[in-house]
């Protein structure tokens, strides 16, 4: 088997695996009615079944940060992308909600790794300049994977249906674990002395508890949240029912989307570096998004912006506009990553970054809960609001803990 010298193309296949994890997890923005009609779902039963995935990837990161400082990034992305493919095929074949229940829980342990796997390699590899670069890298490349849940997605279910797509992301999982196996060979990392898995379990939960990464958690809760939220659940439904498109129309929305989010990264780190002050671009972008948010919804049928402009329902150009400003801007989220880096030494990075994660998507979880029951109170415009509400609410949380802290 040969070997690479350089560790960029073995970040590069781990980050495959990155692109299958945003392909399923946002399918449901392009299929929800068709999904919501074939398992007889309401609405709301259907933000809480896909809340399953990011719930089940929450409590998949203590385990995964184990695997990743113990047994090393090789084999842990291995047996996660595995798992990965086997939820896609229970997905295609479930038969009612219970099934695709399942499938949501198995697809999200399967996807836990998907980010920090290339992340953590890289942490390892490369010193603090380069891994700020590649983990922009990493987040845009790994973002390709919404382009494919947009208008491809859109054509393939209009053409062969909503099951057709978990195949798809199945055949994914599939290059993915071949190229992983192909090309990374970084040996688990050196361990002192004998630890038991318990002892490390404890240590992650400890490290998410610690008052230095406790701010970071905070706004990680509902930075993650928004981006599942509108892109992978109610941004499609959003467009199809408030504004009228069809589903190959909304799905080259979200196609604008998904490439201002394959940009966005790289053009936060670019800001970054000629800006500096990471806190502000933090907590500035995420309010940022908020305001957008709110932005899209008063345009909708009876919005507050739609009616102080004397309009039944701002046109579709208009959401598309605001989502792709949404990208962009919602791309500093990378910043969480280098702080969460710096905040460790290097034998806690696995850990560290898999502690950050549960914050990530066990907010997403939560709150994708929440906004199904908004959305059967008061539409999929309550729904969306949901998560601009939170962006504030753990933006102020981040800076008061923040001053707390001292830091």
């Amino acid at each position: 088997m040969p070997r690479f010298r350089g560790p960029e193309l073995p970040i590069l296949a781990l980050t495959l695996g990155h692109v299958f994890s945003n392909a399923v997890r946002t399918l449901p923005a392009m299929a929800a009615d068709v999904l919501s009609r074939d398992l007889g779902l309401t609405p709301e039963a259907l933000a809480a079944l896909t809340g399953a995935f990011p719930a089940a990837f929450a409590l998949a990161m203590v385990p995964v940060g184990v695997g990743l400082d113990r047994w090393g990034v090789r084999r842990t992305a291995l047996v996660l992308l595995a798992i990965g493919g086997f939820g896609c095929a229970l997905a295609a074949l479930a038969g009612g909600p219970a099934g695709m229940l399942v499938a949501q829980c198995v697809l999200g342990i399967g996807c836990a790794g998907a980010l920090m796997c290339p992340m953590t390699y890289a942490a390892r590899a490369m010193d603090g300049h380069r891994f700020a670069l590649w983990s922009g890298i990493i987040q845009a490349f790994g973002n390709c994977g919404m382009l494919l849940s947009a208008s491809p997605l859109a054509l393939l279910v209009e053409a062969e249906g909503w099951r057709a797509g978990f195949w798809a992301s199945g055949g994914l999982a599939l290059l993915a674990f071949a190229a992983v196996a192909a090309t990374v060979r970084q040996p688990p990392p050196v361990r002192q002395g004998h630890r038991s898995l318990w002892q490390d379990t404890r240590e992650i939960l400890a490290i998410a508890a610690s008052p230095r990464l406790r701010a970071l958690m905070v706004i990680a809760f509902a930075s993650f949240a928004v981006v599942l939220g509108v892109r992978g659940l109610w941004g499609g439904p959003w467009l199809m029912e408030a504004k009228g498109l069809t589903r190959v129309q909304a799905g080259n929305v979200l196609l604008l989307v998904a490439v201002a989010l394959v940009a966005g990264p790289a053009l936060a780190g670019v800001v970054q570096r000629w800006v500096g002050r990471p806190v502000a671009l933090l907590v500035g972008s995420h309010l940022g998004v908020a305001g957008l948010v709110f932005l899209m919804v008063g345009g909708g049928p009876g919005g507050w912006l739609a009616a102080a402009l004397g309009l039944p329902v701002l046109p579709a150009a208009f959401d598309a506009t605001v989502m792709v400003a949404f990208g962009l801007v919602i791309s500093f989220q990378i910043l969480v990553f280098a702080q969460v880096r710096a905040a460790v030494p290097p034998d806690q990075t696995g850990r560290a970054l898999s502690a950050n994660n549960i914050a990530f998507f066990g907010g997403a979880a939560v709150l994708q809960a929440v906004s199904g029951f908004a959305a059967g109170w008061g539409g999929i415009g309550a729904a969306l609001s949901t998560f601009a509400v939170a962006l504030v609410v753990c933006s102020l949380g981040f800076l008061w803990l923040r001053r707390r802290a001292g830091g």
